[in-house]
């Protein structure tokens, strides 16, 4: 198998089409499928949970690509989520003359709704499969009136940084303003107050001192409004605080039920992920269960062990802790570190809002009263997030190591098998644990006095029971091994490894000229290997001649990529290189090697993975299966098919994937499978090209496409072009959907029309689908994991978008995830039966994995070739690779 040292997101999950049911008639058609924005904030300074640089200044920190936040289209018809309003009167939130902390929390940013759906839009419903009922992770939530609610100003003089002590602050003004919802920055009261504007002198309950409270009124949310969903997500933030669980970040989490792991170091916290969101018919609360990994070490512990090693501690520290997430301590807030400032430390100064300058040990004493020990540790530095760029944070955050922890999973990590069978126990929960505590979470909220109050009080009312909705299990797939022979069922775990070692694959490309490359003193075990692979070769109908070999004096990237400049000379088909363990650089110099500098396709496998248990070569036999299928679609092969009813069709899959060496620079790769009618097998083209932070991606996805559909004409013929173009669009989040709407369909649907000019008998019909697949929601059946093949496209979709739910694998162990289709443009004149249908079968078909993933196989094989690229090749592929799979 291919072994990479970092897989990123993997493979997916093994799964399978479920029990019997109807399939979508082919020939039929189906159609074509509140308040004002608030003004700009004034920046805090300093920054809350940190101090920012002092006056030595840095750079604008480290850049991360990410689509441009174009402006609205007339396409498409956006609707505010949240946002105050523009002026005194509106429903608002704030002046627009007056700025400072203003109408919307500038860090609680609430993206626009993206409408998709047209009004006279066909059903989104399917029809197809066997009818079952599914549990999801979602209550119902509703509201006794629809009553206004006035929405208030808080300021702090002097300014204070810390939340908590705001809260606690306004906690004492209890009996002046009444109930209330208060975030921060803005106050939610349904009793309005006698004046437009109160001052008062309130007294901080923890140190007595006193600050100057104003209160202003700058608006009124109707609750029937957008804006409403903001409210109601902070009342059950409200909820959740009153039952003693600890905010880091935006989740909650339950420390006195926290995960000891001892033996790693490490801590878990169960906690949970909320949102309320209009749904189709109603209001739903999603409750997901999450956790977070923190180690038990600070970052100056790990600091005074690499003080211990040899070598640059400096270096050595530096290497450990960038890129890594830390929480401080002080206020459970979490940033990422992206430098070290040896020439700054907890006692050197910085300057304050006012103009006065404070060393760091002195400002924590007096914010958090906390005494740091050692004033001549470094500072760790962070760049803001984008979050705190909204609200004018722009300078380096600077971080005490004696105050902060690492969370998260390191790769080295990742690769300690036991380590990560450990923290797995534990986070991968199963459907009938999950549901259970989803059940006592809702019981939590509804037992806890000081909660059941907030729900009263806000006359909103929540069920106890978890939604329930109608849900589709479709047909199992056949896979086709042959033409003229059976299909196989994929199976009910859509496994058909089995099915593979008895059949031949549906095409082959023989393999004459190719050589293996290993370390001195490690042929026996590779040509034992070797064994394997031509024995699970011949099972497969793939002829494979006997490779030559050829080895390094040493396991140095060098000693490969010398003996690999030898071997390019020749005239070879594939090299396969066997490494001693998954050191990146080695890996990423045979991968340029052969992939940037010539157009051979490589395998690289890891020594540990070709040796066998216990001496016994039998065991390699999985292995070298997959390495077989690997090696026939290096080469142009195809392992297997499902039936397509789509003749003259492409598929289109994309992703992008940040530069390792270069931040400010991301690639997007494109990977295409095309068919024609009268032709019994697809083709392959893919692309990759890198583009700058903040650069629109719309211009590169359109000429992406007009190169495949020149590929599609190369392959298949001059005058040959696809009737139907499906993109599946992975990597938006919900900030970058409106890009992706109103700008990237409208640049291919652009391109399309240069490249059929000259097409009198049809015009190109263009699909573009959305593809999330890390997202909150969960479906159950009963106590276990729904079938693969499960659909759901009712009730806990969203009424502005064409969408639907499809579990199209299983797991061993957890709760399956669904993956979230938002088709967001659609020409193809499918009804949404036959496009949902078609989406299953995309999932068929990658070749890495003998059964069915979370996503289409395009945008698997995308997220690939981005991965590749943007980890280990920082360069585009030679252009003669563009048509095979070279990147598996």
């Amino acid at each position: 198998m291919e072994q990479q040292p970092n897989r990123g997101r993997g493979r997916g999950t093994r799964g399978a089409p479920g029990a019997a049911g109807g399939q979508p008639n082919w020939k039929q058609g189906g159609g074509d499928g509140g308040g004002g924005r608030p003004g700009p904030s004034q920046p805090r300074q300093p920054h809350s949970a940190a101090p920012q640089q002092p006056s030595t200044s840095r750079g604008a920190g480290v850049a991360a690509a990410a689509d441009a936040n174009p402006q609205a289209a007339t396409t498409v018809r956006t609707v505010p989520r949240g946002g105050g309003g523009g002026g005194n009167g509106g429903n608002g939130g704030g002046d627009t003359g007056a700025l400072g902390r203003g109408a919307m929390r500038g860090s609680r940013y609430v993206p626009e709704v993206v409408i998709t759906r047209r009004a006279n839009a066909p059903s989104k419903q399917g029809a197809s499969g066997t009818k079952l009922v599914v549990k999801t992770n979602y209550f119902r939530l509703t509201r006794k009136n629809k009553d206004s609610i006035f929405q208030y100003r808080v300021d702090f003089e002097p300014t204070v940084e810390d939340t908590r002590v705001m809260q606690a602050l306004i906690r004492t003004q209890g009996p002046v303003i009444g109930p209330y919802i208060f975030d921060g920055t803005l106050l939610f009261l349904y009793n309005k107050l006698r004046s437009e504007e109160v001052d008062l002198q309130v007294k901080d309950p923890r140190t007595d001192a006193l600050y100057k409270v104003k209160i202003r009124h700058v608006g009124t949310v109707d609750m029937t409004s957008e804006k409403a969903f903001m409210i109601l997500n902070l009342m059950h933030r409200q909820a959740m605080g009153s039952l003693k669980l600890l905010l880091i970040n935006r989740h909650f989490f339950d420390p006195e039920a926290k995960i000891t792991i001892p033996q790693y170091g490490l801590e878990l916290y169960p906690g949970y992920v909320t949102s309320i969101r209009q749904h189709e018919q109603d209001i739903l609360l999603c409750v997901d269960v999450t956790h977070r990994v923190l180690r038990t070490d600070t970052c100056y512990k790990m600091l005074q062990t690499v003080q211990r090693q040899p070598g640059s501690f400096r270096d050595n520290f530096r290497k450990q802790v960038l890129g890594a997430q830390v929480m401080s301590v002080y206020n459970q807030k979490m940033y990422k570190i992206c430098d070290v400032d040896f020439n700054v430390s907890p006692s050197s100064s910085f300057s304050t809002k006012d103009g006065s300058s404070i060393t760091f040990m002195d400002y924590y004493k007096k914010q958090y009263n906390i005494t740091i020990r050692d004033p001549k540790q470094p500072m760790l530095v962070s760049m803001p997030s984008e979050r705190m760029a909204r609200i004018g944070i722009t300078s380096p955050i600077l971080l005490v190591p004696e105050l902060c922890r690492l969370t998260g999973i390191t790769d080295e990590m990742r690769r300690d098998f036991h380590q990560m069978r450990a923290i797995a126990d534990h986070t991968r929960i199963g459907a009938d644990k999950r549901i259970q505590r989803l059940e006592r979470f809702n019981e939590r909220l509804q037992s806890t006095p000081a909660s059941r109050e907030v729900f009263q009080f806000w006359k909103t009312e929540l069920e106890r029971r978890l939604v329930e909705v109608p849900a589709r299990t479709l047909r199992q797939e056949s896979i086709l091994f042959r033409l003229d022979g059976d299909a196989v069922p994929s199976g009910p775990e859509a496994d058909w490894g089995q099915a593979l070692h008895r059949n031949q694959m549906f095409k082959s490309v023989p393999l004459h000229r190719w050589y293996v490359v290993c370390e001195r003193g490690k042929e026996s075990m590779a040509k034992d290997f070797l064994g394997c692979v031509m024995q699970a070769a011949r099972g497969m109908s793939f002829k494979v001649s006997e490779p030559r070999l050829a080895t390094v004096q040493n396991d140095s990237g060098n000693a490969y990529v010398n003996v690999l400049t030898e071997l390019l000379n020749e005239d070879l088909q594939l090299v396969m290189c066997i490494v001693p363990n998954d050191r990146a650089d080695r890996y990423s110099v045979i991968k340029r090697k052969c992939c940037v500098d010539r157009a051979l396709p490589c395998q690289v496998i890891k020594l540990r993975t070709i040796t066998p248990k216990n001496g016994n070569v039998r065991t390699l036999m999985s292995v070298a299966t997959k390495v077989v299928i690997q090696l026939n679609c290096k080469l142009g092969g195809i392992p297997w098919m499902v039936r397509n009813p789509l003749s003259t069709a492409m598929v289109v899959g994309f992703d992008v994937c940040h530069d390792t060496h270069d931040r400010s620079k991301s690639y997007g790769a494109m990977v295409a499978t095309m068919y024609a009618s009268k032709q019994t097998e697809p083709k392959y083209f893919s692309t990759i090209e890198p583009h700058t932070r903040g650069e629109e991606l719309s211009n590169f996805i359109a000429n992406g496409v007009g190169k495949a559909l020149r590929s599609y004409q190369a392959s298949f013929g001059a005058g040959t072009l696809p009737r139907r173009i499906l993109v599946y669009r992975d990597g938006v989040g919900d900030g970058q959907l409106r890009g992706v709407v109103d700008f990237e369909v409208k640049k291919i649907k652009q391109r399309l029309l240069e490249v059929y000019a000259n097409v009198q008998d049809f015009k190109p019909q263009l699909s573009v689908i959305v593809v999330s697949k890390r997202i909150n929601t969960r479906l159950f059946m009963a106590d276990r994991n729904p079938p693969p093949g499960t659909i759901v496209d009712d009730i806990i979709t969203l009424p502005e978008r064409t969408d639907f739910f499809l579990i199209s694998q299983t797991v061993r162990q957890g709760t399956v995830s669904p993956t979230s289709y938002n088709v967001v443009h659609d020409e193809s004149g499918l009804t949404a039966d036959q496009l949902q249908v078609y989406t299953s079968k995309q999932t068929h078909l990658y070749y890495n994995w003998c059964g069915t993933i979370a996503v289409p196989a395009v945008c698997q094989y995308a997220h690939k070739l981005a991965f590749l690229t943007a980890q280990y090749l920082h360069n585009q592929p030679h252009q003669q690779l563009e048509n095979r799979l070279y990147y598996l």
